[in-house]
């Protein structure tokens, strides 16, 4: 709206003009507040009676469950570049810096689907030559 760039919201149709619509956002940005402030308030409230947020019993549990899931996804996602990391060997990307250069030049995204640095690259290779973290 800011930029003037004409568009249509779904719910209102073509009718909805500038004035409706900066009603609704309006209204929009004053329920977020509220929803924000009630939230607030409910947690002091619970705080002030002795509550806790979370739960401390299986921290350490679900931090195990959370880091064993994220060297899963590496581990496959390091798999899955094995061949091309090969390739990219095979055709003379040596170096680290190499590496990185080819895999952005291809488009080939990163696990999170950025591009490749080297410290980036690193890990990867890092994890490659690890024969238990590629079963």
């Amino acid at each position: 709206m800011a930029q003037r760039v004409p568009f249509i919201v779904a719910e209102l149709g073509r009718d909805a003009d500038p004035f409706m619509l900066h009603l609704y956002a309006a209204l929009a940005e004053k329920e977020r507040r509220l929803i924000s402030e009630r939230t607030k308030a409910a947690l002091a409230i619970g705080k002030a009676n002795g509550g806790k947020l979370g739960n401390p019993v299986n921290i350490a549990e679900a931090g195990h469950i959370g880091r064993a899931s994220l060297i899963a996804a590496a581990d496959d996602h390091a798999k899955g570049l094995l061949p091309l990391l090969r390739q990219l060997r095979g055709e003379g990307a040596i170096t680290i810096g190499a590496v990185t250069r080819s895999l952005n030049e291809r488009k080939i995204p990163t696990a999170r689907g950025s591009r490749w640095h080297v410290s980036s690259v690193a890990n990867l290779l890092a994890r490659a030559q690890k024969p238990e973290a590629l079963r």
